[in-house]
This record gives C-alpha cells, structure tokens and sequence, in this order.
C-alpha cells in the first residue's frame, strides 16, 4: 500500500516519473520503516497528509539522485576536485552500501519529524 498516488507526486513532480507507482510504493516502505516504534492515529487527517508528504519527497529525493528505490544504484561513481580523483562507489548488489535509497531523504525526515512522528522510543502496551 501506497501512503501517496500519482496526482499527490504530480504536487512535487512537475512530471511524475514512468514508474511512479512503484516508487511510491518502495517510497511507503521507507517511511514504514522510519516510523517502527511510533504511535500514531492512522485515521488522523494530519497524520495521514504527513505520510503522503513524506512519501512524496522520498520519491522527490529518489528521482533527483537518479535512484529508483532499489537500493542498487551507487550515489555516486567519479568525484573530481581539482586534481585529486576520488574512485566510484559500487552499489554492492543491493546491499544498500553507497546507495541513495539507503534510507529516508531528509525532506521526507523533516516532513515526519514535523508532524511528530518520529523520535518514539520502543513501547510496550499492557491492557
């Protein structure tokens, strides 16, 4: 499930990608991932506007650095400053190592942390 469709990405995007369905959908499952321990209602409208936010501008994110939401892509694989040469990253086969999509973009972050959903630390729940 996508916290985000096409026409909420088209906000961000003056031209959503080809595979945008997808990358909001991997999109999803990084901000999934960034709120683990969080509490939160999912039927608050502010809640679920921070989510779809959030979702587009890890896709946002995403789309800048060339990324696709695989975890494959190296960020970068020449550096030149003057004349000193810094060699590529390798993507190491989707191990996330050197990746883009190796975790939530900061806008996304920033989105998230805004509305107050990050920063819980694990719960239990008793009843």
């Amino acid at each position: 499930m996508s916290y985000a469709t096409v026409d909420d990405l088209a906000a961000y995007l003056s031209t959503p990608p080809t595979n945008a369905h997808l990358l909001l959908t991997r999109a999803s499952r990084v901000v999934d991932q960034a709120l683990l321990c969080a509490v939160y209602d999912s039927d608050d409208a502010a809640v679920q506007a921070a989510l779809r936010d959030a979702t587009c501008e890890q896709v946002a994110a995403w789309v800048t650095a060339g990324e696709d939401g695989s975890g494959v892509t190296p960020i970068y694989s020449t550096v030149t400053i003057g004349s000193v040469t810094l060699g590529g990253r390798s993507s190491g086969g989707g191990t996330n190592n050197g990746s883009a999509s190796s975790g939530l973009a900061p806008q996304a972050y920033a989105v998230l942390q805004a509305a107050g959903l990050t920063g819980h630390a694990p719960q239990t729940w008793s009843c």
